[in-house]
């Protein structure tokens, strides 16, 4: 089963997270649709779509008719909100271990895995690929909470993910460096595999510990961000900010 088409703003919302992350674009700052489409070479239809969805990330907020303006971004407080989403995961891999899956959980799981696994048998991942495995990444997320059947748990971590780079799917990859993210992207798509295989054998303690372990791999991101603010630079300055 295939994730849902690439939406034409993805690489746009890629990088202004990353602008916004690095201090390029500065908390406060007001983000104009057309001087942001000619910097990224777009038309204004995907930046408006981006500003959007960064808005629903927590990463920009609405100021009425003026458009949107970058939120400060916390160290402290994606931290927190990346522990909050590890324990919701976890929960929801253990319940859905506890439970059993559907057939159309485990037929919907095991496609997008399957999914993944061809993004990572050239050795090597392009641009394009890059813009694959987010809508995987993000699928594959999505539809494990979905199985675990509790509508607390989806509530709870649609209100965590407002917070900025808390959510599965606030990824900032580094598109200059595509050898590094691709290391670091399949071993995240090992974990998808290792938390289905012991969701599907019903292990529910492994189930649980490596989706929680999977979401808190994204804390490493704090310590970049509070490397940078003890260097007196922008937060994100000294890395690529992820949320697996």
């Amino acid at each position: 089963m295939e994730t849902k088409p690439i939406k034409p703003g993805q690489r746009v919302i890629v990088a202004l997270r990353k602008m916004i992350a690095s201090g390029e674009i500065k908390s406060g700052e007001r983000i104009g649709e057309i001087s942001t489409a000619a910097a990224l070479g777009v038309s204004r239809m995907p930046v408006r779509t981006a500003l959007r969805t960064l808005e629903q990330e927590g990463l920009v907020e609405r100021l009425g008719a003026r458009g949107y303006a970058a939120r400060s971004i916390s160290s402290a407080g994606i931290r927190d909100a990346i522990e909050v989403r590890g324990v919701l995961e976890g929960f929801a891999a253990r319940r859905l271990a506890e439970r059993g899956m559907t057939p159309a959980t485990r037929e919907r799981l095991a496609g997008l895995i399957s999914e993944g696994e061809a993004l990572f048998t050239a050795g090597r991942l392009s641009a394009e690929d890059m813009d694959r495995y987010a809508a995987y990444n993000l699928a594959f997320h999505d539809a494990l909470v979905a199985g675990a059947g509790n509508g607390a748990i989806e509530t709870a971590l649609a209100r965590n993910n407002f917070q900025p780079f808390a959510g599965a799917g606030a990824l900032a990859l580094d598109l200059m460096d595509l050898e590094a993210e691709y290391d670091h992207l399949l071993a995240a798509h090992r974990q998808h595999q290792s938390v289905f295989d012991a969701i599907e054998r019903g292990d529910v303690m492994t189930a649980e510990r490596i989706m929680r372990d999977h979401a808190l791999a994204a804390i490493r991101n704090t310590k970049v961000f509070e490397a940078a603010a003890s260097a007196g630079l922008p937060l994100g300055a000294v890395g690529t900010v992820r949320a697996d």
